[in-house]
């Protein structure tokens, strides 16, 4: 089994911003000779997640409004309290999602689902700039 990682970069708006970034991992996948194994999808930092959605209108609202019915931005956060910077409600957001995602491939296609895409969400209160690790284990 070899090992190859690759780095991603993409801006976000914050406050539950969902950005597909399935071609771009596909785009690593297709320019390299890899035949079988897995890709791991990971986002450093604590205020940001990956996951896998139906990447449509509808979805891409109740998402955020699911988020919002169990962890509320408005409530109060003892990480503001020692921070002050208003963003206790994104860290939670982020924990309960996850940071990274795992998702075999063969053939240099990826093997998702029909109506499903890898997503970054930016949980944050603010725009950043969102490094993704793409890291290959492949035969």
């Amino acid at each position: 089994m070899s090992v190859k990682t690759f780095d991603l970069s993409v801006s976000t708006k914050g406050f539950n911003d969902i950005l597909d970034i399935t071609d771009q991992v596909n785009k690593i996948l297709n320019n390299n000779d890899f035949s079988e194994g897995s890709v791991l999808i990971f986002v450093p930092g604590a205020t940001a997640g990956i996951t896998t959605i139906e990447y449509e209108p509808g979805l891409l609202k109740d998402y955020p409004h699911f988020m919002e019915n169990i962890i509320p931005q408005n409530k109060r956060y003892s990480h503001n309290d020692t921070w002050h910077d208003g963003n206790g409600f994104s860290h939670v957001r982020a924990a309960l999602q996850g940071a990274s995602i795992t998702v075999p491939f063969k053939s240099n296609r990826l093997l998702l689902g029909t109506w499903q895409q890898i997503v970054l969400i930016d949980f944050d209160n603010r725009p950043r700039k969102r490094k993704i690790i793409v890291q290959f284990n492949y035969e």
